[in-house]
């Protein structure tokens, strides 16, 4: 019943997502974007980037942090190798790790269309190119990787001390990074939100799979 529950969570989360994304290109589309580039919900966007203006140091730095994620997934795809390489059957790999995997690849998936069927760009040019910002993807591997590595470390690290510190350190880590990204105005307020609805969505999902 538990993961029932959890697994509805996940699906309301992408559909929220899905209908975000629908409004993003329907309301208030206005050319207020580098280059002419058209954005939803302009007022609200155009308001919230006039506030935040663009720090470049924010990006930089969670550019580098985004690195802290991308470790996070190949320490796990190193701990399932191994244990595939010990037990020598895919199915006998931890049923976590094995749907993390497959949630990894959706994530390289979403990404990969995003990137390609671009809805929003860039409220600042990156080094004079017109980048795809919808939905950010630091926010996005953020809020996916490190809340599902917290969930595998508070299985495994058997130190209840140390299993805690763990998850706040990696709950501090992920507000941060969503906040700091928000605030260094190289994303439109509503790509971050997006960002957070479809991440919300997605490691529900996941977790309701490994209840």
């Amino acid at each position: 019943m538990k993961n029932k529950k959890t697994m509805l969570f996940g699906i309301a989360g992408t559909g929220i997502f899905i209908i975000w994304t629908f409004l993003i290109k329907t309301i208030d589309v206005r050319k207020i974007g580098p280059k002419g580039s058209e954005v939803g919900f302009a007022s609200l966007n155009g308001f919230f980037h006039n506030i935040t203006g663009v720090n470049f140091g924010l990006y930089d730095l969670t550019d580098w942090l985004g690195l802290v994620p991308v470790c996070f997934m190949f320490g796990f795809s190193f701990l399932g190798l191994v244990q595939l390489l010990k037990r020598k059957n895919l199915l006998k790999v931890d049923n976590d790790i094995l749907i993390l995997g497959g949630f990894y690849l959706v994530l390289a998936a979403v990404y990969l269309f995003f990137e390609k069927f671009v809805i929003n760009y860039r409220p600042v040019l990156i080094n004079g190119i017109l980048e795809a910002s919808y939905p950010s993807s630091t926010t996005l591997l953020t809020l996916c990787v490190m809340p599902s590595s917290a969930i595998l470390l508070d299985r495994r690290i058997k130190e209840p001390k140390l299993r805690k510190a763990a998850v706040y350190i990696i709950g501090i880590f992920t507000v941060f990074m969503v906040f700091a990204r928000l605030v260094s105005g190289v994303h439109w307020i509503t790509d971050i939100i997006g960002g957070i609805f479809l991440s919300i969505g997605l490691v529900f999902v996941y977790y309701s799979l490994t209840e």
